[in-house]
């Protein structure tokens, strides 16, 4: 594995391979006072953010450190972006100084795919490789947003195929939501989105999942649900009336919760918005894996490390 741009570069041997390697790392962890491994010593890992970022910028940092690898982070707001140098001068500068993976969330869709592009180029010229993760590019994917929550997924549930998952709301500004639906279909589970008709992309039926309206009728048969943010950083329009209004068709309150069977898992990528996306007393409680997804989040990010840098096997 040279990058990971999309989950749609994984079939269902290689993300498990990932969540495998998650879970061996955290056993590799437990019990030790000073949580450090060798595995990446002397690699350099570039956290490089055009957007604001708290879970998955400080995950992929813990992650780097976990692992003994040298750590630096750069953002637009801080270094040579904010004067106007493009994105492929900051990779090239970044290359140059011996970047080995570059860990980069950027607002236009395909812009990691670009910098991987980039860097095969440069590979061929200079004999050394940077590796490329894609933190979340625009509206496109998060990749390793959709393996921590699989991850989540497989410890609550026991396993994903078969199981019957459900995304709810904001779908179009989501690249979380195209990301899950994918990978949690190449894992053999079947997903349902659900959400108001304005806040659907163009070309969802051509996704692996199937679509609904009403989240009252779907709850009784999931086996976890997803609570979307709603993004008004990227809407410029009217796509719900109301916040109270979405709320009161697409919140998870208590109510609803308790519509879905005993066994069924809450999820949300965070941050959450809380009593409009989801009741706090539903966020607070036992069924609610959103901590587990933090957690989860910084040992997928270590897997995802260690078969970019240390040479897994695929």
């Amino acid at each position: 594995m040279k990058h990971l741009l999309s989950v749609t570069d994984l079939d269902a041997a290689a993300a498990n391979g990932l969540l495998d390697t998650a879970d061996r790392l955290r056993q590799a962890l437990l019990g030790r006072e000073v949580r450090k491994l060798p595995t990446l010593r002397g690699r350099t890992v570039i956290t490089m953010f055009y957007e604001d970022s708290t879970r998955t910028r400080v995950s992929f940092e813990i992650a780097g450190k976990w692992m003994s690898a040298d750590t630096v982070n750069v953002s637009a707001k801080g270094s040579s972006v904010s004067k106007g140098e493009s994105l492929r001068d900051t990779s090239l500068t970044l290359s140059a100084m011996g970047a080995d993976c570059v860990i980069v969330r950027h607002p236009a869709s395909g812009a990691a795919h670009r910098l991987a592009a980039w860097a095969d180029r440069d590979a061929t010229m200079t004999g050394t490789h940077t590796s490329i993760v894609n933190a979340g590019d625009g509206t496109h994917e998060h990749p390793t947003q959709a393996l921590l929550d699989a991850a989540t997924l497989r410890d609550r549930l026991g396993s994903i195929a078969g199981r019957r998952i459900g995304i709810v709301g904001d779908v179009l500004h989501s690249r979380v939501a195209r990301s899950n639906v994918f990978l949690l279909a190449t894992l053999g589970a079947e997903v349902v989105l659900i959400a108001p008709p304005t806040l659907l992309p163009v070309g969802v039926e051509q996704w692996p999942c199937r679509v609904s309206p009403e989240l009252d009728a779907e709850l009784p048969g999931l086996d976890a649900v997803m609570m979307l943010r709603v993004q008004a950083e990227r809407m410029h329009g009217a796509f719900f009336p109301s916040a109270r209004e979405y709320a009161v068709r697409y919140g998870l309150s208590d109510q609803r919760a308790a519509l879905l069977p005993e066994h069924a898992v809450v999820l949300h990528p965070g941050p959450m918005v809380r009593g409009m996306e989801i009741a706090p007393s539903v966020a607070d409680s036992p069924r609610a894996a959103i901590l587990a997804q933090v957690r989860n989040g910084v040992h997928v990010r270590m897997a995802v490390l260690y078969h970019l840098l240390a040479g897994a096997p695929e």
